[in-house]
């Protein structure tokens, strides 16, 4: 049996990068896997898949811009 990825293991990755305990590579590996081969909490589904889908392009150069984008039409 997987685990199950939830909202807290999401944060758990994003704050081991932010405080220099995983890399970039690191971070987008874990994503892009867990997108392929990970079983998400079904109670936050959506909004998990989601978050990870952008962690997994966030090596991507236009990933920057597309997140300006996002922020100035979410009113940020």
């Amino acid at each position: 049996m997987k685990d199950v990825i939830t909202r807290q293991t999401v944060v758990d990755k994003l704050a081991a990068y932010l405080h220099h305990e995983l890399s970039l590579s690191g971070l987008v590996a874990w994503a892009e896997t867990a997108l392929m081969d990970g079983e998400f909490d079904g109670k936050h589904f959506g909004d998990i898949r989601d978050v990870v889908a952008r962690v997994g392009v966030a090596d991507v150069r236009a990933f920057g811009r597309l997140g300006k984008t996002a922020n100035t039409c979410s009113g940020d």
